[in-house]
């Protein structure tokens, strides 16, 4: 119901970037250990690559909970996080299902989840600048 009202808090964007390390963390492990003797190296590199994505936007989406902390009616800090978990979704979503399946027009989504991950940086920048 908070979510569907639009009313974003911290604790909302704790939840969700923990949960977002926490997957980063578990799908790192599986891609290591799980992985290593069924992708070969590109594959497994592209693996990696979607862990790490999804690792640096969950920190980002924890810097979210903290600022809105600050500057609670901040929309955008809201905007941004909600970006990050797009670009996490798009992005890392993608290159994981592209190393799955290997069905290379899947690459064409990673693509459209780094813009996102790009807007949100930029939309934390202007916010900070308007906040602080």
């Amino acid at each position: 119901m908070l979510l569907l009202m639009g009313e974003i808090n911290m604790k909302t964007f704790v939840v969700i970037g923990a949960i977002n390390a926490f997957l980063a963390v578990a799908l790192g492990a599986f891609g290591a250990h799980g992985l290593k003797d069924r992708l070969d190296a590109h594959y497994l590199e592209i693996w990696k690559t979607g862990v790490q994505y999804q690792m640096f936007h969950a920190a980002g989406i924890l810097i979210i909970a903290t600022l809105l902390g600050k500057a609670a009616t901040s929309s955008l800090f809201t905007w941004s996080g909600w970006l990050m978990l797009a670009g996490i979704i798009l992005f890392s979503g993608s290159l994981y299902l592209l190393s799955l399946t290997k069905i290379g027009p899947l690459g064409a989504i990673t693509p459209i989840g780094g813009v996102c991950f790009l807007a949100a940086w930029i939309l934390m920048v202007v916010g900070a600048v308007k906040n602080f």
